[in-house]
């Protein structure tokens, strides 16, 4: 018996062996990493495509990586950010977008949880396609001019320049910490009656974007804005959805979208409540569908304008506002011109929009000016082809509910109103709307009547043509 054992241990090892073996290879890990960069918008129609990825380890454990993130996945944190909402993070910031944007698809990662100071910064592309910067925690300015580097521009604060298919989204939150810039001397609410006084007036606009195409911002909450919230500048196919802006109602100048020389601009879903205009459209501006946006309480509106300051040259069309909501706001929908200027606004349509104790719910002032001395002009923007339908609620009794003031020299023409129900918020008064050199008509009863619109064409020594400036 004692040979018998003796000569079966090797058989009993190598079986032990083979079982430990298969265990061994069964328990391989199989991982896979992807990103998601959510929604870009109509104009990128690209797919991302995430293949699944074996990875079995290799026989001999690898050395310590030197990066500090993953391929593709840049965590502002590993470049050094502490997110305190003390040290100063710009650095760590400029790190990442500098790495993130050498890949294409690339995420650059803002945390929950933590809040990062940033000084005034340009991110510079062109980048890879597809980079994402996913907001998370929050962000913020050093805490007023006092506290801006003497070097460092106070015109404006984050500006993303030359950059294509660029993504600046999630639940995060951009404090602009502007209350000190508000209370500047030169803004219009610290002297009396509204007035200005002497003294340093530069305010940095919180994000800017600059020569950039093919933009998505989405899902951003910011408030206090020291200035504009968010201006795109010589931009195109630009989708902007669910944004949440917030600034107090007497904060000078937080207009919360600005587009200036920008075409293909889709804003929906969002809500502003702000100082200053909800939405502003500036010159050279085309193609733009703004839809299901609350306005206000507090602000002016949605306004195209001001054109045409200092003389010079505006042309905007084929702008659509529709299915939105103004309340508590000095203006509904508007379009302001400087005289002096030429161009043309024409191919606008405002539709089914309510309106909420709105003290001047449709207005086209051509006669905008900011002091009491603006001298009269023969030239003017001249616009055209507006369109007003379904606007329905309440306004302030202050104002008129409707109010076409357009050029002694260069009319407005076309305007068509239809579905118009627009009562006081206080009271049974029925203020009549006021016109001045204004052509259109009524396609229906509306409320208030309007008998002040001129019908026809102006005559022969009004007519010209201003679409020519802009062809």
């Amino acid at each position: 018996m004692a040979s018998l054992s003796t000569s079966a241990a090797p058989l009993s090892l190598l079986v032990i062996f083979y079982v430990t073996t298969a265990l061994f290879m069964s328990s391989h890990v199989v991982t896979a990493r992807y990103h998601h960069h959510g929604h870009r918008g109509h104009h990128n129609k690209k797919q991302h495509k995430h293949n699944s990825h074996v990875s079995y380890p290799p026989s001999i454990s690898p050395e310590p990586s030197d990066s500090p993130v993953d391929i593709g996945f840049y965590d502002v944190r590993s470049f050094g950010a502490q997110g305190d909402g003390i040290a100063d993070d710009t650095e760590a910031f400029k790190a990442a977008w500098d790495a993130a944007c050498q890949v294409e698809s690339a995420v650059i990662h803002v945390p929950v949880g933590y809040s990062f100071m940033i000084q005034s910064t340009i991110f510079t592309g062109p980048c890879q396609n597809g980079l994402l910067f996913q907001l998370e925690g929050s962000i913020m300015p050093p805490d007023g001019p006092e506290s801006w580097p003497s070097n460092n521009s106070k015109r404006q604060w984050l500006v993303f320049y030359r950059v294509n298919e660029l993504s600046l989204q999630g639940g995060g939150v951009i404090d602009g910490r502007g209350e000190e810039w508000w209370n500047l001397p030169c803004k219009p609410h610290k002297g009396p009656n509204g007035s200005t006084l002497p003294g340093p007036c530069d305010s940095p606009i919180a994000i800017r974007f600059f020569m950039s195409s093919n933009l998505t911002v989405q899902g951003i909450k910011m408030k206090n804005s020291p200035q504009f919230n968010f201006r795109f500048d010589n931009c195109k196919n630009v989708h902007i959805e669910s944004l949440h802006i917030t600034a107090p109602a007497w904060s000078p100048n937080t207009d919360g979208i600005h587009i200036e020389q920008t075409s293909n601009v889709e804003i929906y879903d969002s809500l502003i409540s702000n100082g200053d205009d909800c939405v502003s459209i500036g010159a050279g501006c085309y193609d733009v569908d703004i839809r299901n946006l609350t306005c206000g309480p507090g602000g002016h509106g949605i306004s195209i304008g001001s054109l045409g300051n200092h003389n010079s040259r505006a042309c905007v069309s084929n702008i659509i506002v529709r299915d939105s909501v103004i309340k508590g706001s000095d203006n509904g929908v508007r379009i302001k011109t400087w005289q002096g200027g030429y161009g043309a606004v024409s191919g606008v349509s405002f539709l089914n929009i309510h309106m909420d104790n709105v003290r001047n719910p449709i207005i086209i002032d051509q006669f905008y000016c900011l002091s009491k001395d603006c001298s009269n002009h023969t030239s003017a923007v001249s616009v055209s082809d507006i369109e007003y339908s379904s606007i329905k609620g309440t306004y302030d009794i202050r104002n008129p509910p409707m109010h076409f003031a357009c050029s002694d020299t260069i009319p407005c023409t076309n305007i068509t109103l239809s579905d118009i129900e627009l009562l006081p918020a206080q009271g049974d008064l029925v203020l009549d709307p006021f016109c001045w050199n204004a052509y259109g008509g009524q396609e229906t009863l509306i409320i208030p009547p309007i008998f002040c619109l001129l019908e026809g064409n102006p005559p022969a020594v009004f007519a010209r043509n201003d679409l020519g400036y802009c062809s």
